[in-house]
């Protein structure tokens, strides 16, 4: 079992402290000690929570798609040449960037503000743990 301190749980969840103590005060998140007598709670349970309270933004394109990772988010920044543009998205806490055609940025009329989303389909996605936590 994979355990995590409330400290690191309040930010994989983008909440302070205080609220994972208060949803383990009201059960709804349950907590041990580990050997040091510190508070943590299952990494399961963490990321069952987790789903459970995403607020995902609707997708306002509308269209079908066989790509499950589809950020919605704002455009931050656009770096052009004449050829190729670097389009940097925020997507909730998550900053995605993607590299496309100056044409293609005008054609879907991209601008720094605008509304955007990023879709990732492919074959390899890098998962990676942090030291020690293995």
């Amino acid at each position: 079992m994979t355990q995590i301190r409330i400290r690191e749980a309040a930010g994989y969840l983008g909440v302070s402290d205080d609220t994972v103590r208060r949803w383990i005060d009201n059960g709804t998140l349950s907590s041990t000690r580990d050997d040091a007598g510190v508070i943590v709670v299952d990494g399961l349970e963490l990321a069952q929570l987790a789903q459970g309270h995403a607020v995902l933004p609707e997708d306002p394109s509308g269209m079908g798609s066989s790509a499950r990772n589809r950020f919605v988010g704002l455009v931050t920044k656009i770096t052009m040449d004449t050829v190729m543009a670097q389009v940097e998205l925020q997507c909730g806490p998550h900053r995605v960037v993607s590299l496309m055609s100056s044409e293609a940025v005008r054609e879907l009329g991209l601008e720094p503000g605008s509304v955007a989303v990023a879709v990732v389909k492919a074959t390899t996605v890098i998962v990676e743990t942090p030291r020690g936590k293995v």
